[in-house]
């Protein structure tokens, strides 16, 4: 059930909804239940009656852009003749100036409204409210008859809320802070009915607070479909807090011109106080009985919690901006309070079970009962923490349970079927989900689980909760098909009787509060179970991720994006990436793997890795081989202070002025270069012996047709020259994105080089180049690190030149 806005859907009248004559508007796809979802309902074209927008240019004159077709008898200009001519013209010089100094001054004119604006002069000297508000480079100026006295006085306007202000900030739970504010709206506003409607996590509403006629049947505790509202609605409900109705009968009012001449298409009326309402709304309200409505937006953290819902059945009601203003600040209070209440009944359930917690990890670490004993004995116990029907745990090779739950082997079946590992398992509709578990939902409709290992792991379970869903008309009939003219469409429901609805095949759902404590539950037991083993995992992670760079650095003219997965199941590996600036200008781009997991890999890596970083910044800008020389220079290292450690590196020096690229690799894998013209090819470039691994004495021989520069010292090795031409890109990775058990290393590396073929003419940007590769490269059942680094050289238009691989 919507308040005011907005259904969506086209007008039943000739026009179209934008007020653009057929023959300068293509004719849009007929609206109705089955697509009225997509209707553009931010751009409709037209607006309500009860007021007259002007669309101005945000210069000095205001220029007239756009006006609704009612300026005439509102402002006493044709619409036609008022579009290019300055607002003053039309409102007056003393009022377009107060408009203007409120343009120049003010950072948001909706904050800055309603202007009190004499327009006229004289005895035809008339007051309006105007809202302004920006759409682009263009102001939008919504002028609306002022109804009460002007200037606004305190007993008009504060005295008429401040009641109001007492009462809810006096209420002392939820349900009565909802009386309260239907009460105090429904006071102020005068409407017959008023509202709270409240979203659930599927968009589904209820009506959780009332205040009416007396004559009026009740719809407290009624729901309705998500449908009733669209998404697109619920967006901009959560951009305009307010939304008014006052006459279901209105006719829409057009824009003049259809185009706006600024943007070329049609004027984004979002946050327009008079925009138009979807035809299939207002039929929607009209199958209600609804003559006029008002609703107010209620957001929690700015995502739409609810609605205030207004509806009068006597005829047209229209609040004056005044009052409408007032109704829409204690719809913001009222968001406030009720983020403060909601919070403090989290509080209240979060520190008992803090406590409970507490108590229950303080006797986990005693020395008495076994840890499967104490979370599952007397009290606290597991099911103090979460609120179940029963909890199973194994942990160790030991299993018991407390309570009701399934047999062993359905819990099994649960992981396997819904679950992955390390992850939160929460499912409160097991019949659905798992349909071969729904024999045991009298004890476990619902689960809420987690792994510590791959036969380690808690669960708790919640039986099937049998409910009754009070329905506003049966909601699988959500609309009926209506004759229209020749053809049919699908219009909305007529009966909104109360429809009872008996909901099975679904448990009471887990809270965000619920998985929270089983994910810090989680944490505290892996550190219990697995001390030692967990801390050393936990510093060498700590150790890798501090040493990754933050953010590569800007290199003029190229792109460099980086992909790094981490070892599986948390073993941490010797994996580094990263990109260097010299001091001449060049920048080194380095992909190095450590031999081994674990905190001595992560050592291993960090030294080698500032050493490496020192090397590059202090090397000679005229050293003919850089990539080899600090690479020879860390193979010294090495053998004089980590004689244990075996490390691959490939290093690239790029010049990004000529784009030239020298590359050398000690036990690396070789680059693969991406050119924009061409197959992928793999960079041959001599591999070296690892670093920590050489054989003094022995020498590198030249590989035949690469024209290569013998490299210093007797650790051997070539140094490749690659020149990247504009679109062209370098992809340099460590073994654990190629290689798989059972191949061959080469195999890996030319499935890369194959599959960069389709990515890159799938993906135009680096990122999804980079992302594909990723994807399809990469084995799932690896356990090692996998690291990627691709440096592209940005195109110029018209561009062609190939690259070159140089020696």
């Amino acid at each position: 059930m919507s308040g005011a806005g907005e259904f969506t859907g086209m007008p039943s009248s000739g026009m179209p909804s934008s007020g653009m004559p057929p023959s300068e508007m293509p004719r849009p796809e007929p609206v109705d239940l089955t697509n009225c979802d997509r209707e553009p309902i931010h751009i409709p074209g037209s607006v309500q009656p009860h007021g007259v927008l002007l669309a101005v240019r945000a210069d000095e004159d205001l220029t007239v852009v756009q006006v609704s077709a009612n300026t005439a008898e509102t402002l006493g200009h044709e619409a036609a003749a008022a579009v290019g001519r300055p607002l003053r013209e039309l409102v007056g010089a003393s009022a377009a100036k107060a408009v203007r100094d409120v343009v120049r001054t003010a950072f948001d004119l909706r904050e800055a409204s309603p202007l009190d604006l004499a327009v006229g002069d004289g005895h035809d000297l008339r007051r309006y409210d105007a809202l302004l508000h920006r759409v682009g480079e263009q102001v939008v100026i919504e002028l609306q008859p002022a109804r009460s006295a002007r200037p606004l006085s305190y007993s008009g306007t504060y005295a008429r809320t401040r009641q109001s202000v007492l009462r809810l900030n006096g209420s002392r739970s939820l349900a009565d802070l909802f009386d309260v504010v239907v009460e105090e709206v429904r006071r102020l506003t005068g409407f017959d009915r008023v509202m709270v409607y409240r979203f659930d996590a599927e968009w589904n509403g209820e009506v959780v607070a009332e205040a009416k006629l007396d004559r009026l049947n009740s719809f407290r505790g009624l729901h309705y479909p998500a449908t009733d509202i669209p998404a697109q609605a619920r967006a901009l409900y959560e951009r305009s807090w307010l939304r008014l109705i006052p006459d279901v009968d209105y006719r829409p009012v057009p824009l003049v011109p259809a185009v706006n001449a600024v943007t070329g298409g049609p004027l984004d009326l979002s946050d327009a106080w008079l925009r138009s309402v979807s035809p299939i709304h207002i039929e929607y309200l009209k199958n209600m009985g609804v003559t006029a409505s008002m609703s107010i937006s209620l957001l929690r953290d700015g995502r739409l919690w609810g609605l205030i819902a207004c509806h009068h059945y006597s005829g047209p009601h229209e609040p004056g901006y005044e009052i409408c203003a007032a109704a829409e600040f204690l719809g913001h209070l009222f968001s406030l309070r009720l983020v403060s209440r909601e919070n403090e009944q989290t509080l209240e359930a979060t520190l008992a079970t803090r406590e409970a917690l507490d108590r229950l990890l303080a006797e986990a670490q005693g020395d008495g009962a076994s840890l499967v004993e104490v979370l599952t004995a007397g009290g606290p116990n597991l099911a103090d923490l979460i609120s179940c029907g029963g909890v199973a745990v194994a942990i160790d090779g030991e299993y018991r349970t407390f309570g009701a739950v399934p047999p062993r082997a359905a819990l099994r079946a649960a992981f396997d079927a819904l679950a992955t590992e390390g992850a939160i398992l929460a499912c409160d509709a097991l019949p659905r989900d798992a349909p071969h578990l729904a024999e045991h939902r009298d004890v476990a409709c619902g689960i809420l689980a987690f792994r510590l290992s791959g036969d380690e792991g808690v669960a708790w379970f919640r039986p099937e909760t049998v409910r009754t869903v009070d329905w506003g008309g049966d909601p699988r009939n959500k609309e009926l098909t209506a004759q229209e003219g020749a053809g049919v469409r699908l219009s909305p429901r007529r009966s909104f009787d109360r429809w009872r609805e008996v909901v099975r095949g679904r448990a009471r759902p887990w809270s965000a509060h619920d998985l929270a404590i089983a994910a810090e539950l989680r944490q505290h037991l892996l550190r219990l179970v697995y001390p030692p083993a967990r801390r050393g995992a936990d510093l060498a992670r700590l150790m890798q991720e501090s040493l990754l760079p933050e953010r590569l650095p800007s290199i003029p003219g190229f792109e460099i994006e980086a992909w790094y997965d981490p070892a599986a199941a948390g073993r941490v590996g010797g994996d580094w990436y990263d990109a260097v600036p010299m001091p001449d200008g060049r920048v080194a781009l380095i992909v190095g793997d450590v031999a081994g997991h674990g905190v001595a890999a992560a050592g291993t890596m960090a030294q080698l890795r500032n050493a490496l970083r020192a090397y590059v910044v202090d090397l000679d800008p005229t050293d003919p081989r850089p990539a080899r020389s600090v690479l020879h220079r860390l193979d010294r290292l090495a053998a004089a202070l980590l004689p244990e450690a075996i490390a691959t590196v490939a290093v690239a020096v790029t010049d990004p002025v000529t784009g030239l690229a020298q590359i050398a690799s000690s036990g690396h894998p070789p680059p693969v270069l991406l050119p924009t013209v061409g197959e992928p090819v793999v960079v041959e470039v001599e591999i070296a012996p690892p670093v920590g691994a050489a054989i003094p004495g022995l020498a590198g021989t030249m590989p035949p047709g690469t024209g290569g520069e013998a490299a210093a010292g007797g650790a051997g090795g070539w140094t490749a020259q690659v020149r990247l031409a504009p679109g062209d890109a370098l992809a340099l990775f460590s073994d654990g994105l190629t290689e798989r058990r059972t191949e061959a290393p080469d195999v890996g590396i030319e499935r890369l080089r194959a599959q960069a073929v389709s990515a890159a003419a799938a993906h135009p940007d680096l990122r999804g180049l980079g992302d594909s590769l990723f994807r399809t490269c990469r084995d799932p059942d690896n356990d090692d690190d996998a690291t990627l680094l691709l440096l592209r050289r940005r195109g110029r238009s018209g561009a062609t030149a190939p690259h070159h691989l140089e020696g």
